[in-house]
């Protein structure tokens, strides 16, 4: 009975850190700009949006004085054409929370006067909620100096989907290894001068925080030249096909445009579509640990 107590708590233990792992994030709409008349229009907030990734459950908080501005969540037709006749919710106390819980486009303007024409407006995309993902680079091998060059973490990299938000973690021994995230010029050449970010302690874990083309490379000795180094592309959607690696002298193959940092349209253009096949993997994987631990039970 103990040994059974004990499956369930690590069953539990394992969905709270699921559950953890795709925690909502809030996004303040703008940042320091909040929510107002943009000096520049409109392109203010679709440049804004353009570096976020949005996921089902994350929060979008408009920051404005009361009675100066408003916010209300349209359709695109609406969103268009400037018009809150209609609007599908409208909220005028700030700051104001709009929940973002389905997947898709979600489109918002202020209704005060002529503000939404004057560029304050926001459209975003929206994609499924995912677990982050903490790959082992090179799994088993960890992360050394390779027997089969550089291709051995080519291959590692080929069947894997990177996604903002995932991480990798460098296994290696303090003092023979280390791991330097470095430029597309860097990696080619093996040259450790001037890393982005220098880890020497391992296990070193480095977060995925931005789309786009990642380098690392072992900068003790010879190491690089001898294939302790990695090419990855990082995407923003989890539906989008595994990337194939670069070669050690080739740049990585750049993401999909679908997989790139979310683009807000102009006014008058809709967003790209997000993902769309929604990741249930959290939700059911709970579910399955859940009803191993009462099976155990009894």
């Amino acid at each position: 009975m103990a040994r059974r107590f004990s499956t369930v708590v690590f069953a539990v233990m394992v969905v709270a850190a699921l559950v953890q792992s795709s925690k909502a994030e809030t996004h303040e709409v703008g940042d320091d700009l909040k929510w107002t008349v943009p000096s520049n229009g409109s392109v203010a907030y679709q440049n804004w949006a353009a570096g976020e990734t949005f996921r089902i459950g994350d929060v979008l908080e408009f920051k404005f004085t009361t009675g100066a501005h408003d916010v209300a969540k349209v359709t695109k037709a609406a969103f268009d054409a400037c018009n809150s006749t209609n609007p599908i919710s409208h909220k005028t106390t700030g700051p104001a929370n709009f929940t973002l819980d389905t997947s898709g486009e979600h489109y918002f303007i202020c209704t005060v006067g002529s503000h939404c024409s004057l560029g304050q407006k926001l459209a975003v995309n929206v994609s499924a909620a995912r677990a982050e993902t903490e790959f082992i680079v090179g799994d088993s091998l960890g992360w050394t100096v390779p027997s089969g060059g550089a291709v051995t973490y080519q291959n590692w990299a080929a069947n894997k989907t990177f996604v903002v938000g995932d991480s990798l973690k460098f296994n290696f021994t303090t003092g023979a290894h280390d791991v330097a995230k470095v430029t597309k010029a860097a990696f080619t050449a093996c040259n450790g001068t001037n890393p982005i970010s220098h880890e020497t302690e391992g296990p070193a874990d480095i977060d995925l925080d931005t789309a786009g083309e990642h380098y690392f490379i072992c900068t003790v000795g010879s190491h690089c030249s001898l294939g302790q180094k990695l090419a990855i592309n990082v995407t923003t959607n989890s539906s989008t096909s595994p990337a194939t690696p670069p070669s050690s002298s080739t740049t990585p193959t750049s993401p999909s445009p679908s997989g790139g940092p979310s683009q807000s349209p102009s006014g008058s253009t809709t967003p790209p579509s997000p993902g769309s096949a929604p990741s249930f993997a959290v939700a059911g994987l709970s579910a399955t640990l859940l009803s191993v631990a009462a099976a155990l039970l009894y």
